[in-house]
């Protein structure tokens, strides 16, 4: 099974499924920090771009499709401002 992951992180996702036997081929994260450590930990494409920017035809043959929760909407490290962050609801307007 190949998976493509957004709002990737660090890959916990993508460890979870690799771990589970699937083949992790494409990943997207915004933020350079966590996309080092993800491209440390992993040999798949990594695009480090705004989700706004990623265009369905660019992502590769896959299966499934995973994304992380948007914690910084949520984490008690953040703001907290749950779904009055945009980035808290960004997960509900993908299907447009």
């Amino acid at each position: 099974m190949k998976v493509a992951s957004l709002f990737s992180g660090v890959g916990g996702i993508e460890l979870g499924f690799e771990q589970g036997g699937a083949e992790v081929v494409w990943s997207n994260e915004i933020d350079i920090h966590a996309s080092e450590t993800l491209k440390l930990n992993f040999n798949h494409d990594i695009i480090v771009d705004d989700i706004h920017n990623i265009k369905g035809e660019n992502i590769p043959d896959i299966d499934v499709i995973v994304g992380g929760f948007p914690c910084q909407a949520f984490s008690v490290a953040g703001y907290q401002k749950g779904f009055e962050d945009e980035r808290g609801k960004f997960f509900s307007k993908w299907h447009d």
